[in-house]
């Protein structure tokens, strides 16, 4: 099968400006997006202008948004001649790969498929991240709000449960507002733990029709199990999920990482910022982040507020939060510090 044609440079000896041909003149079309619209995107992201006409289009700019904006556009275009689509969060994700020195477009193309959609990273951590999950038995996405890491392990599960390289996905997540005392909730264990798993339903859900998810929930394909009755279990042949692991003690962290079993992959997700203990009691994702960070076949990847790919707002609100942290921890310094002076 000879492999999709790139698109060529008609004119590249101008260092402000580089005019870009592309074969088929309908792939053409979808690229620049209705009205131009993924023109526009690309022209505001990296600050080039970009003129188009029939299946061309002129990049005008500084010489790094030439680049980055052209091999944004090669490897979109790449997409479609796979028969993939291409929107604007397909357009702002590949901007974000091409704008990180070291980082290739190419990344956007490590796909999870699944029954209703084919996922792609739309940041490089997201591609990291995955590539991660695919190499190591044990993954650990440590990051805020907002950045994939739990959607994409749900999507890998999903993956490879369809493909049957897994048996079943155990889905599991500590119940701290209800201290793990499940048994004072009503109705089933299922019941009694939906309210604290619905994150995880909902990506089920995107990837499988409900009546899928029900049908294998009900099989035990897929299973929910909450943290505190995984204890003395073996869990071979799954893959396995534990989110919100910021919000389990030491030791459960421990006792639930010992139950990786043969043919099994686990990825723990949390955020270190979002702590719901007990004040004094350490956080098992941390506990584990700092003994296990240096072991072998371990993957860490850590998301950042440049990986929050949820409404504009998201990301802001993100920094807003850290900066404000960020300021009481350097008052709380300074007045230690003035204490400590006052004592003298």
């Amino acid at each position: 099968m000879t492999p999709p044609s790139k698109p060529h440079s008609l004119q590249d000896n101008a260092a402000d400006s580089r005019k870009l041909a592309f074969e088929d003149n309908g792939l053409a079309m979808q690229l620049f997006g209705p009205h131009q619209a993924h023109l526009t995107i690309i022209e505001k992201k990296l600050d080039v202008t970009a003129q188009s006409v029939g299946n061309e289009v002129t990049l005008i700019g500084e010489a790094e948004a030439i680049n980055a904006a052209a091999e944004a556009l090669n490897g979109l275009y790449g997409r479609l001649q796979k028969g993939m689509s291409v929107d604007r969060h397909e357009v702002e994700a590949v901007l974000r790969m091409a704008s990180h020195s070291g980082v290739s477009v190419s990344d956007a193309d490590v796909q999870i498929k699944t029954r209703r959609r084919t996922i792609s990273p739309r940041t490089p951590t997201q591609a990291k991240y995955l590539r991660s999950i695919d190499e190591n038995e044990l993954v650990f996405g440590i990051g805020p709000a907002g950045t994939g890491k739990t959607y994409l392990a749900v999507a890998k599960a999903v993956e490879r449960l369809l493909r049957g390289d897994v048996e079943r996905i155990i889905l599991s997540r500590p119940a701290v507002e209800a201290g793990e005392q499940l048994g004072f909730l009503p109705g089933d264990m299922r019941e009694k733990v939906d309210p604290y798993l619905r994150p995880l339903y909902d990506a089920l859900h995107d990837m499988m029709t409900v009546e899928e998810v029900d049908k294998r929930l009900e099989s035990g394909e897929i299973e929910v199990a909450p943290l505190a009755f995984m204890r003395g279990r073996t869990l071979a042949n799954a893959f396995v999920i534990l989110d919100e692991a910021q919000n389990t003690t030491a030791v459960q962290m421990k006792m639930f990482l010992t139950r990786l079993g043969e043919n099994a992959q686990m990825v723990v997700t949390g955020d270190l910022t979002q702590v719901d203990l007990p004040r004094g009691t350490r956080s098992g994702l941390r506990d584990a982040s700092d003994i296990l960070s240096q072991t072998k076949g371990i993957g860490f990847t850590r998301f950042g507020e440049a990986d929050v790919v949820r409404h504009h707002l998201v990301t802001k609100i993100v920094g807003a939060y850290d900066e404000a942290e960020m300021r009481r921890k350097a008052a709380a310094r300074y007045e230690k510090g003035n204490g400590a002076e006052s004592d003298d």
